[in-house]
């Protein structure tokens, strides 16, 4: 409990009309004792007729996981038995890698709400909760602030809470890009041809001929056996082996857009692994940094999905240096047929890069290699905006300079073999999906 400045105005008021009374008659000094007095019970009167500490309860509604790049609420309740009511100041004190919240004011009221007991002051603070990483988060404590009626005491009371909240990865992304492939009527359509009916070299079926299929896929042995011109269709193989590579090392846990790299990359292998299965094929995972941390063997069938799901959330942000030397060497070892490697991670300039163009270039010589790295679209910005001071004309040469390089390593890693995307993180998923399936349409694997 403390006084408020109005508080201070009130009895430093005082002063000058106590003065102004003795420079009148001397005998009215006792008008200060009386002023003093009247301000002390107006404070006094204050902090009783404000809401008690006592009374004040808080409970924390705070769902169990959240996803990465999400905002999901929180509801913090607060009780107080009584017809008091209070205007309250809300500050819920969150972890580093929860995005801080301002504080908040609102009033607690009996009956705030239909259904409310009328007899009971009751507030519902909705608390953002905006997660920077993945892994488990605290919502540490709430600070409450209030003011008495007349505005001269001011009562704080700081209530531990210690919830933890999880972060994952965000399969609610995962799943509305999944929905919104399937809404779009010419998606669907594309899907249909990802059997690749017509092209391929994995027999489908016989089908009657009509003008304007090839005549090279007519199947004579078959049309004179039923009697009618009968074609051969064709399908794109499955069960074909995709291997997930999601670099953990220091430079994916650079946030894009506010969410690290490695989000963005997990985030796209997880919906790049549904659709792998969707469409037949074996789905593998590797995490890495300066070593293999997770490793999954590639199996078919959507139950597979969930292991994936589950590896996926066990890699960890690290400040190390990745090793490809050690990782991309180990990685070729275990796989014993060629295979797509979907390989998430991400470069500086040419220099701190040549060692991983090395390794890929070898990987290349056994693997189909799809190199995935996340743009960061304010480079961009800055290398394209107008300078206006010597600081920013200095930002654009930087970001010119980074941009030149980066697609001087990518124009390399395409001549060594490996297919690459550079995009930026809301175009991210939706790119990797369509190349996967160009490339299982042109059966490059």
């Amino acid at each position: 409990m403390r006084p408020t400045i109005r508080c201070l105005v009130l009895f430093i008021a005082g002063i000058p009309v106590s003065l102004a009374a003795v420079s009148i008659d001397p005998r009215l000094w006792t008008v200060w004792i009386s002023y003093l007095g009247a301000a002390l019970m107006l404070t006094g009167i204050d902090a009783v007729l404000g809401l008690p500490k006592r009374r004040l309860r808080v409970k924390l509604e705070a769902p169990e996981q959240v996803f990465i790049g999400d905002t999901t609420p929180a509801r913090i309740v607060l009780t107080a038995p009584g017809k008091r009511s209070a205007e309250l100041g809300i500050l819920a004190e969150l972890d580093d890698d929860l995005a801080p919240q301002p504080e908040v004011w609102a009033t607690i009221r009996p009956g705030g709400a239909p259904g409310d007991d009328p007899k009971v002051a009751r507030h519902v603070h909705e608390l953002p909760l905006s997660p920077r990483r993945r892994g488990d988060h605290a919502i540490r404590a709430v600070h409450l602030r209030w003011r008495g009626p007349l505005g001269l005491i001011e009562k704080r009371v700081a209530r531990p809470l210690g919830t933890k909240v999880g972060v994952v990865p965000n399969i609610g992304a995962v799943r509305a890009i999944a929905l919104r492939m399937f809404a779009d009527q010419n998606f669907m359509q594309g899907l249909k041809v990802e059997r690749f009916i017509g092209d391929g070299s994995e027999f489908e079926s016989l089908r009657e001929y009509v003008v304007g299929l090839d005549h090279r896929a007519m199947d004579w042995k078959s049309s004179a056996r039923h009697r009618k011109l009968l074609c051969q269709e064709f399908r794109a193989e499955r069960n074909h082996q995709v291997v997930l590579a999601v670099d953990a090392g220091q430079l994916m846990s650079e946030p894009v857009g506010g969410v690290p790299k490695l989000d963005h990359a997990i985030n796209a292998a997880i919906l790049l692994g549904w659709f792998c299965l969707r469409t037949g094929d074996r789905v593998g995972l590797v995490g890495f940094d300066e070593r293999v941390r997770q490793w999954a063997e590639p199996a078919g069938g959507m139950h597979t999905f969930r292991r994936l799901q589950a590896l996926s959330a066990e890699i960890d942000y690290c400040a190390v240096e990745t090793n490809y030397t050690l990782t991309l060497a180990e990685l070729s070892t275990r796989l014993r047929r060629r295979s797509l490697v979907v390989l998430f991670t991400d470069f500086l300039d040419t220099v701190t890069a040549e060692l991983m163009i090395d390794n890929v270039t070898r990987l290349a010589r056994r693997h189909l290699v799809l190199f995935v790295a996340v743009r960061d679209p304010s480079l961009e910005t800055r290398a394209l905006a107008r300078p206006r001071t010597l600081g920013t004309l200095h930002e654009a040469v930087v970001a010119g300079d980074f941009g030149r390089e980066r697609s001087i390593v990518l124009e390399r890693l395409k001549r060594a073999g490996a297919h690459c995307i550079d995009v930026a993180p809301d175009q991210f998923s939706m790119a990797l999906v369509n190349r996967y399936l160009d490339i299982k349409r042109r059966e490059l694997f």
